[in-house]
């Protein structure tokens, strides 16, 4: 805890400081939920194609989601998803051609979650 899943388009492979994202990402978790920087986890998942509204070409997408032990509340929550968006914009550079569609989402993670 947390669980961190980053979804985004293959299109953005050379654009998108995966790593440094992540690794800037999880210091800044840790102090807006209180928790430890070993507890996060991100994983990557690149998204082969993905259609924007009536775009035919040139969008991308990256989404965050963080799924988070229950108890914090929803300013706190809302807070970590802007923080979120404003580093995202750090760790994506310019790709030729590409409208870049960025989200993320804090959420609580379901009662039965477990983990060892």
């Amino acid at each position: 805890m947390p669980q961190i899943t980053v979804d985004y388009s293959a299109e953005l492979d050379d654009a998108f400081d995966r790593r440094g994202f992540a690794l800037a990402l999880h210091p800044l978790v840790a102090e807006t939920v209180t928790t430890k920087i070993p507890s996060c986890k991100t994983r990557f998942r690149r998204v082969e194609e993905s259609v924007v509204g009536d775009a035919p070409t040139g969008d991308a997408i990256v989404h965050v989601g963080i799924a988070l032990l229950a108890g914090r509340t929803p300013e706190t929550k809302g807070k970590l998803t802007e923080a979120i968006l404003e580093l995202l914009a750090g760790h994506l550079k310019p790709a030729d051609g590409l409208v870049v569609h960025t989200s993320a989402e804090t959420r609580d993670l379901d009662p039965s979650y477990a983990k060892r």
